[in-house]
């Protein structure tokens, strides 16, 4: 057994060097409700958009254990990854601080673009120990602990890439991204038809293409901040929107012709700046 992983596990943020050294460990072990106590910048949540039974997943074991070994995979293939790429080179100013929620080993900003700052956050300290483009991350589990500890109107941008189908409090999550991004600040959320199935909750595992966009919609729109949900969508080629599992099925096993199709919901901090 890998005796580095369950230490590295039990810190909660490192900060790195260009060496991808720990120079610093910061505590933010701390629990702690938006709902219950926010700031006067934070999101207020309007109202709840899942069910109990929404909420639940097959593997009920704590997510922390699912991922306390690295994945180093891609969970989306070249197409949509591509289309994601471009998307953020569109919308992603170079003097903006990103921070990247439920990222991984691989980092989907563009290459020739450098960021002013780039933090990560993650459920695995190795995977995003590998991703180059994070000046530093944090490591935290959201479905326990939906507080970040980094100061009101912090980023420019928050990014959430093909995870938000495990979250078991959207509607507190959404609300933190309000609180930590100033305003004019963009939230890109953005997911295909893959997942780990016996992690993503209910209410996701029994939708559509159509009603997961539309389920996504709705966590940003129970949120007090936001603008009007923007929604871009991709097929791929010989994809349905709405997939049977059937489809599904074939797609895991690689009998199924055409790219994963692409999805992403995009809104702003109290508004859209007017040179986007």
């Amino acid at each position: 057994m890998n005796t580095l992983q369950p230490s590295l596990n039990n810190l909660i943020s490192f900060k790195w060097n260009l060496n991808h050294k720990p120079t610093t460990v910061l505590n933010i072990n701390n629990q702690y409700d938006p709902i219950k106590s926010q700031s006067s910048s934070a999101g207020k949540i309007k109202r709840l958009v899942l069910t109990k039974e929404g909420r639940t997943k097959f593997n009920i074991t704590p997510d922390r254990d699912f991922y306390a070994f690295p994945r180093f995979v891609t969970h989306v293939d070249d197409n949509f990854i591509a289309t994601l790429t471009a998307l953020y080179k569109e919308r992603l100013n170079p003097e903006y601080e990103v921070l990247d929620i439920m990222s991984s080993w691989v980092s989907h900003l563009p290459k020739d673009v450098k960021y002013k700052k780039v933090v990560g956050h993650g459920l695995n300290a190795q995977e995003l120990a590998k991703n180059p483009r994070l000046d530093y991350f944090v490591v935290k589990d959201l479905n326990q602990d939906q507080k970040f500890e980094f100061d009101d109107a912090s980023f420019d941008a928050v990014l959430c890439t093909v995870s938000v189908q495990y979250l078991q409090e959207p509607e507190k999550v959404f609300a933190e991204v309000v609180r930590m991004l100033r305003p004019g600040g963009v939230f890109i959320v953005s997911f295909s038809n893959r997942m780990f199935y016996e992690k993503a909750i209910g209410a996701w595992r029994e939708g559509t293409g159509y009603g997961r966009v539309q389920l996504v919609v709705q966590y940003f729109q129970s949120v007090e901040g936001f603008t009007e949900p923007e929604v871009v969508r991709k097929l791929g080629d010989g994809m349905k929107q709405d997939r049977s599992v059937l489809d599904l099925i074939k797609g895991f096993l690689g009998l199924l012709s055409g790219s994963d199709p692409f999805y992403a919901v995009i809104a702003y901090k109290n508004f859209k700046p007017i040179y986007e």
